[in-house]
């Protein structure tokens, strides 16, 4: 049975990290759906960017678009609207099936809006309800200044996923802005069932602290926060203001880790995924974390709700000098730079294929 399998039979949801319309067209995203246990997926700026930079599959929708006096942003929400409500349709089964719980694809708020809750709230309206779709979560960032609009986001009844989330502050935080928004559907008599996950980056702690730690504790900060993060999710899920809005009819908010592809190359690629194996969670991959894992036989062991010895690897990380709140900070303001950076190459080539079409037609 393929490593894939036995985590989806594990109880952990495997989300693909990718989406292009070529995956659609082709049937891939339908193969792994059907061959490799993936019930849900993600998208976020720098993928849209490379899919629609490097795939011959947007031209004529680009074409048609641009002839109806569509450009920038409009564009390409419409362009990446299109791909999602497909994946949507793909997974609705999935979605039925599981009661809501699974079955998800995800679009996030453009990064311009990052610190802004007010138009941040605005834009995963206008999306949400553009889609058409109950199985469509709005991305919004879990900066500070955007955890307002969380919030209001989960009161409006709009399925949010909280991205952009490096430390356990950042995603209790996070947490709380869900139940706060729950909490409020209750009071004023709405249904508290509104889909909603938080995504933890794994993989960027290593990268940040590379060749700045002792040798032993190469690739392992990573997982250490992430086993920090499970900890107080299980420790929420189990406290009594949230068994309160179960009790209302609300389902919990899932913890997600993102950013699990390998980014060392002499890393094992599936290093995170295996780390991270947990019921009730949901791993997000890239294609190629995904293909590695379907070729595994065995997982190995699933990680302790207590967290491990995630405190003792992390002191050491104290103990060599590393401020992990400052690298908490710093990644979350490198992750919205780095959309940003994506955003306006993405804004940048939709320019230049309209101006090269418009020449062409006229």
């Amino acid at each position: 049975m393929k490593a894939t399998q036995l985590l989806y039979n594990l109880g952990q949801s495997l989300w693909l990290d990718n989406i292009t319309r070529d995956l659609l067209d082709s049937g891939t995203l339908k193969r792994y759906i059907d061959e490799l246990s993936v019930t849900g997926l993600t998208s976020n700026p720098t993928i849209f960017n490379e899919a629609i930079k490097h795939s011959s599959g947007y031209r004529a929708a680009i074409r048609e678009k641009i002839a109806e006096g569509k450009s920038g942003e409009t564009l390409f929400f419409e362009l990446a609207l299109e791909d999602l409500t497909r994946a949507a349709d793909l997974l609705r089964p999935i979605y039925n099936r599981t009661n809501g719980v699974d079955g998800w694809v995800s679009l996030e708020v453009s990064p311009l809006l990052a610190y802004d809750a007010v138009k941040t709230l605005a834009a995963a309206k206008d999306l949400y309800e553009r889609a058409a779709r109950p199985n469509l979560l709005i991305k919004i960032p879990g900066t500070a200044e955007a955890l307002p609009a969380i919030e209001e986001a989960i009161f409006c009844g709009i399925p949010v996923n909280v991205t952009l989330l490096f430390s356990t502050d950042q995603y209790i935080a996070a947490a709380h802005a869900f139940v706060r928004g729950v909490d409020r559907r209750i009071q004023a008599g709405l249904n508290p069932n509104v889909g909603a996950v938080a995504s933890i980056f794994v993989s960027r702690w290593d990268a940040a602290v590379s060749g700045k730690a002792p040798r032993h504790l190469h690739n392992k900060l990573g997982i250490a926060i992430a086993q920090r993060t499970y900890r107080e999710f299980r420790s929420l899920l189990s406290s009594p203001r949230w068994h309160r809005i179960y009790n209302a009819g609300a389902y919990p908010q899932r913890l997600l880790w993102a950013s699990t592809g390998t980014k060392d190359p002499t890393a094992s690629e599936v290093l995170y995924v295996k780390a991270l194996a947990a019921p009730f969670t949901v791993n997000t991959m890239p294609e190629r974390t995904l293909k590695a894992l379907a070729n595994q036989k065995e997982l190995g062991s699933i990680l302790a709700a207590e967290g491990g010895n995630c405190e003792e690897v992390l002191s050491e990380f104290a103990e060599a000098g590393i401020d992990l709140n400052l690298i908490a900070a710093q990644l979350q303001d490198e992750g919205a730079k780095s959309f940003l950076k994506s955003w306006h190459e993405l804004m940048s080539a939709l320019a230049s294929q309209t101006a090269v079409l418009q020449k062409a037609a006229g």
